[in-house]
C-alpha cells in the first residue's frame, strides 16, 4: 500500500503570513482522488497545493470537497496514478488487532510505517477546535505529519484515516503526560 501514501504540502501564503504545512494523504483511485484531512488542507489558496508521491514526482491538487466537522477533504491531481489503495470495513474491527500507519512523519520522513493495535472504538476526542466523535483509538505511533495517512489492516485495506493524538499536559506543569493514544476516521465515515 505503500506506493498509495503521498505527502500533501499546504504552501501557506495568505494575509502577511506564509510557510509550509504538510501532512499525509492516500490515493483511492485511478482518476487520481486522495483522501486526506480538513486540518491538512484548510486555509489553502488554489494552486497552492502540492502532493509528492512516493516516486519523488509532484503534483498540484485541487480540492474536490472538504468537511471541517468530520475533518475529511477530498483531493483531486492530474497525475498517472496506477497504485491505489483498497478500502476496508470499519464496523469488523475489533479491539486487540494489528494496524499499521503509514504517513510523512514530521513533513521529511516519507511513508513511515509504524505498527500497533487497535485499542479502542467508538471514542470522542475534544479539544480546542475540536469534536470527534466515533474514533477508531490506536497505540501505532502517530506523529505530526501522519494527519490524514491510511491506517491499515493486515489485508491492507485502509480501514481509517488518521488524524489526531493526545498527549496530555506537561508533567513539570503538574499535567498526565500520555503516549500511544492515536485516533483515525473509521474508513466507513469516511
Amino acid at each position: 500500500i505503500s506506493p498509495a501514501v503521498v505527502t500533501v504540502v499546504n504552501k501557506l501564503g495568505t494575509q502577511g503570513y506564509s510557510g509550509e504545512a504538510s501532512g499525509s494523504g492516500v490515493i483511492i483511485d485511478g482518476t487520481g482522488r486522495i483522501l486526506t484531512n480538513n486540518h491538512v488542507i484548510e486555509g489553502a489558496a488554489e494552486g497552492n497545493l502540492q502532493v509528492i508521491f512516493d516516486t519523488g514526482d509532484t503534483a498540484t491538487a485541487t480540492v474536490l470537497g472538504a468537511d471541517p466537522i468530520s475533518d475529511l477533504a477530498v483531493l483531486k491531481v492530474d497525475h498517472p496514478t496506477t497504485t491505489f489503495a483498497k478500502l476496508g470495513d470499519s464496523s469488523k474491527l475489533k479491539v486487540g488487532e494489528t494496524v499499521v500507519a503509514i504517513g510523512s512523519a514530521l513533513g521529511d520522513f516519507k511513508n513511515t510505517v509504524t505498527v500497533g493495535v487497535i485499542s479502542g472504538l467508538n471514542r470522542v476526542v475534544n479539544g480546542p477546535g475540536i469534536s470527534l466523535e466515533n474514533m477508531i483509538q490506536t497505540d501505532a505511533a502517530i506523529n505530526h505529519g501522519n494527519s490524514g495517512g491510511p491506517l491499515i489492516n493486515l489485508s491492507g485495506e485502509v480501514i481509517g484515516l488518521n488524524t489526531a493524538v493526545v498527549r496530555g499536559g506537561a508533567a513539570a506543569d503538574g499535567g498526565d503526560v500520555a503516549e500511544g493514544l492515536g485516533f483515525a476516521i473509521p474508513i466507513n465515515t469516511v
